[in-house]
């Protein structure tokens, strides 16, 4: 799927000779391995912030959730010779480094640059290469953690992953000697489709799973109905984001995804001005949220301790 975004529409209908004084228009190409996967409105408003309303051009490519479509994508999209690619997750960051292309790239929201052999090092990545991470195989246990304090009966925990997603394995094996300091038994459930996912709340209500914990990647794009079928299934669901514990979830604890994006607009505006990529280190979010909802504790009888109340962001009544 194909879609260019023209931020500066003023710029088209200019004459010639305003055109040609006018500062140059940039390309900026995005990829995505699915549209509600990344934030356009941050990404674009901090740029437009920066000063790029009437000089930018945004391609956008997407996979439409189709992992297997984005390496074809990535060619095509290379092939338009933007001035920096935005890669939306890890995914999307695999995708477009295998090209090998020489076109600058800043990662967006990728879980493990270091580990998945992205970068050397997160602080001077080098190559052509940088971007935003957001830490998810290091919040891992910090996530089952959270869950386990505000549901202390928690024993038995389905975790939900996709199973193509590449950071999925690094957040499995994080969640190891965590769970079992905890007493928590995880049962890994493969999800990929919205079939896959009803079928998982089966199996984990036939189990006898006490709770639902979705790890960070591709699962994103069934974040809606993974909270709808949590509360169906009245159990309690450690998500990612605030939205998903307003649409039901008990709770979440994960970076600000705008804000990621945002500050994936300062790269792009960095390398856009002259800055070479692999000089720009890694940046990880150092301020992470926490949503906790009262209501759907109460419908399932569940009491959220004073100590995780008071350090929610927001608490959903």
């Amino acid at each position: 799927m194909r879609r260019l975004v023209a931020l500066s529409l003023a710029m088209a209908l200019a004459s010639p000779a305003m055109v040609h004084a006018a500062e140059r228009l940039y390309r900026v190409g995005v990829l995505t391995p699915s549209d509600n996967q990344w934030e356009p409105d941050a990404f674009q408003e901090a740029l437009r912030a920066l000063g790029h309303a009437d000089r930018l051009i945004i391609d956008v490519r997407s996979a439409d959730a189709a992992l297997d479509r984005l390496p074809a994508l990535a060619e095509d999209l290379v092939r338009t010779a933007p001035d920096v690619i935005l890669a939306v997750n890890t995914p999307g960051s695999r995708a477009v480094i295998d090209t090998g292309t020489r076109i600058p790239i800043v990662m967006a929201v990728v879980g493990d640059p270091v580990s998945l052999g992205f970068v050397d090092n997160l602080a001077r990545p080098g190559k052509n290469v940088t971007g935003i991470s957001n830490v998810a195989a290091d919040l891992t246990a910090k996530r089952l953690a959270l869950f386990k304090e505000a549901v202390p009966s928690l024993v038995r925990v389905a975790v939900l992953y996709h199973p193509d997603e590449p950071i999925a394995r690094i957040q499995m094996q994080e969640l190891e000697s965590p769970a079992r300091a905890l007493g928590v038994e995880c049962r890994f459930v493969p999800v990929r489709s919205i079939e896959d996912l009803e079928r998982a709340f089966d199996a984990a209500a036939a189990w006898g799973a006490h709770g639902v914990f979705r790890l960070a990647g591709q699962a994103i794009t069934l974040a809606a109905q993974t909270s709808e079928l949590a509360l169906r299934h009245r159990m309690p669901l450690m998500a990612l984001q605030g939205a998903d514990v307003r649409g039901g979830a008990l709770i979440s604890y994960f970076a600000n995804q705008s804000e990621l994006y945002r500050r994936a607009a300062v790269y792009v505006d960095r390398i856009l001005k002259g800055t070479a990529p692999g000089a720009l280190p890694i940046e990880q979010p150092t301020r992470f949220e926490l949503f906790v909802n009262i209501r759907t504790a109460r419908a399932l009888g569940i009491v959220i301790p004073q100590t995780v109340l008071l350090r929610a962001d927001e608490v959903v009544e």
